[in-house]
């Protein structure tokens, strides 16, 4: 059983920075691949950002490429999003999720997720 809690959500200007982290409970953490997904009202949950269990290897969405970074301390049991040049667009609550082993780019294959935090970008 993995638990998982995001924050460092906020109302940040377009152009501005926010570093989202996901603290998560348990002692296999570090087998478990991570992931960041969002959703925005009335839209389907999206992919942003995934890093492998030993945090060697990275996927972002296209959106997120050059923009975000996606890193994990597995002796901290944490995982952040580093969100740079923010857009309107980037306005969703942002959600963590863990998956043993390998990631995936659909949300249906994570098996834990966290609450969610709110990113809200002002133009």
């Amino acid at each position: 059983q993995v638990q998982l809690l995001e924050s460092g959500g906020g109302l940040v200007q377009a152009g501005g920075s926010l570093r989202l982290s996901c603290a998560a409970s348990g002692r296999t953490f570090s087998s478990y691949a991570m992931g960041w997904f969002r959703q925005a009202p009335g839209a389907e949950r999206e992919f942003v950002a995934a890093i492998s269990w030993g945090g060697r290897n990275t996927y972002y969405a296209d959106s997120a490429k050059g923009r975000f970074t996606i890193s994990r301390d597995n002796g901290k049991n944490t995982v952040y999003l580093q969100m740079n040049s923010l857009k309107p667009e980037d306005t969703a609550v942002y959600y963590c999720a863990a998956r043993q082993y390998s990631f995936s780019y659909n949300a249906n294959e994570y098996t834990y997720w966290g609450q969610g935090t709110q990113v809200t970008v002002s133009s």
